[in-house]
C-alpha cells in the first residue's frame, strides 16, 4: 500500500508543476483511503508535502520568468498569518467537519478550474505593476485562513486571486501561486503541529515522489495546453470531491428527499449558467462578425 502511495503521490507534483495547485486535494484524500490516517494526521502531512514540492516546482517556473516574486511574497507574508491561525483552529474542528469542508472546497475550486480565466485578453494586457498592498492584504489573509483550516495550499484559490488582482496571465500566476503556497503551507503546518504528530518516514516518501513529479512537470509547463489540462483536472477534483463527500455523509443525509432536491437545484443552475455563458458568448462572436471589415471590400477600398 505504502508503494501505491508513493507512486500515486507523482500526481501531486505534477498538477503543482502544471496548474500551480491541486496538490493538498489529491494529498489529503490519498493519505487518508490509501495511507490510512485520520483526518487531521493526513491535513497535517499534506501542508508538509505540498510547502516542500511547491518550493522544487517553482525553480523550473522561476528560471523560465514566471514568477512575480514581490507580489509572491507580499502575498504570501498576509496569507501566512491567516494559514497559522486557521491551522490553530483546526485543533477545535472535529476531523469530520474538516473533511467534509475540504471536499466543499475541492467542489469550489473546481468550478473555479471549470470556468477558466476571463477570456478578454489575460495574455496580452499583461500588468507589471503590483496590485495595491491593502487588496494584497484582504485577500492574503482570507486565502490563508481557509488553507490552514482545511489543509490546503490554496493553489486554485491563489491563482484566480492572482490574475484578478494583478492581471498577471496564466503562466506568472501559476510560477508565482507556488512560492505563496509553499508560504502558506509551512505557516499552517506550524499551527497544525501544535496538536497533531507526523510519521515523517511515509511524508518523506511522499515528499520525494511528488517532488519528481514537479520537477519533471515544471518543465514543459508553459507549453502544455492549459485550458484543456485544467478543464480534465477540474472533472477530476469534481469526482474527488464528491467521493469524499460521500463518505463523510451518513447514509440517511444522502437518503433523505432534500438532498435530492438541493443537488438538483445546484445541477440546474450549473447547467443554466453554463448556458447563458455560451449564448453571451455567441452573441458576442455574432457581434464581433458583423463589424469586422469584408476582405474584398477592404481590398478594393485600398
Amino acid at each position: 500500500m505504502t508503494a501505491l502511495v508513493v507512486v500515486a503521490s507523482l500526481l501531486v507534483g505534477v498538477s503543482l508543476g502544471v496548474l500551480g495547485g491541486g496538490g493538498s486535494i489529491l494529498t489529503v484524500p490519498l493519505l487518508v483511503h490509501l495511507a490510512g490516517q485520520d483526518a487531521k494526521e493526513a491535513v497535517a502531512t499534506s501542508l508538509f508535502v505540498v510547502g516542500v514540492t511547491s518550493l522544487a516546482a517553482l525553480v523550473p517556473h522561476a528560471r523560465a520568468r514566471r514568477v512575480r516574486p514581490r507580489t509572491g511574497l507580499l502575498f504570501g507574508a498576509f496569507s501566512m498569518v491567516g494559514a497559522y491561525g486557521g491551522g490553530r483552529l483546526a485543533a477545535f474542528v472535529p476531523g469530520r467537519v474538516l473533511l467534509v469542508a475540504f471536499a466543499l472546497m475541492m467542489l469550489a475550486t473546481a468550478v473555479t478550474m471549470l470556468r477558466g480565466p476571463r477570456r478578454d485578453g489575460d495574455e496580452a494586457r499583461l500588468v507589471h505593476d503590483d496590485p495595491p498592498l491593502k487588496r494584497i492584504a484582504v485577500v492574503g489573509v482570507v486565502v490563508g485562513a481557509v488553507t490552514g483550516l482545511v489543509g490546503s495550499g490554496g493553489g486554485f484559490l491563489v491563482v484566480p486571486a492572482l490574475v484578478v488582482l494583478g492581471g498577471m496571465p496564466m503562466g506568472v500566476a501559476v510560477g508565482t501561486s507556488l512560492l505563496v503556497i509553499a508560504l502558506n503551507s509551512f505557516a499552517g503546518l506550524a499551527g497544525h503541529l501544535s496538536d497533531v504528530s507526523i510519521d515523517w518516514g511515509l511524508a518523506l516518501a511522499v515528499t520525494a515522489s511528488a517532488v519528481v513529479g514537479g520537477l519533471v512537470a515544471g518543465r514543459p509547463a508553459g507549453r502544455v495546453p492549459q485550458d484543456a489540462l485544467r478543464r480534465a483536472f477540474g472533472w477530476f477534483v469534481v469526482v474527488m470531491g464528491v467521493f469524499v463527500l460521500a463518505r463523510q455523509l451518513d447514509g440517511a443525509v444522502w437518503a433523505h428527499p432534500a438532498t435530492w432536491v438541493g443537488l438538483g437545484a445546484v445541477l440546474a443552475t450549473a447547467v443554466a449558467a453554463r448556458w447563458w455563458r455560451a449564448s453571451r458568448a455567441a452573441r458576442r462572436r455574432a457581434v464581433l462578425a458583423a463589424h469586422r471589415p469584408i476582405s474584398g471590400v477592404r481590398s478594393t477600398l485600398s
